[in-house]
């Protein structure tokens, strides 16, 4: 795993975990890796994983078991995809949106381009 030097540790191992959650690796009920296991295998401090697992505790996603560790929470899932698609629509899609504007670009076009298309045999 490598680290990018734009943003803290800790807020990319977090956004890590959440990806896990959303593509359906980490399911309601399962247990995050433990601080210490994480830590050795990517070479972090565990106060690092440590504060990436509380975020994920802040906002309900995971929770603590008193000498089981982390869990994923119900409902995890389906709270992430919600804050996901609405982070999405007011940070990313209005960027996106101007990009089209400024290249000109048609709907019909886009959704054409963007369609899969058909596998051809040879």
């Amino acid at each position: 795993m490598t680290w990018n030097d734009t943003t803290p540790i800790y807020l990319q191992l977090k956004e890590r975990v959440v990806a896990m959650m959303l593509d359906g690796v980490l399911k309601p009920g399962d247990a995050l890796p433990s601080v210490r296991q994480v830590a050795a295998d990517f070479q972090l401090n565990p106060i690092t994983v440590s504060r990436a697992y509380q975020e994920l505790a802040d906002e309900s996603l995971v929770e603590k078991r008193r000498g089981l560790g982390m869990y994923v929470t119900d409902g995890a899932p389906e709270k992430l995809l919600a804050s996901e698609r609405e982070r999405f629509l007011r940070d990313e899609w209005p960027l996106v949106v101007e990009r089209i504007a400024r290249l000109g670009l048609r709907m019909d076009q886009l959704m054409r381009d963007a369609a899969p298309q058909p596998e051809t045999r040879s």
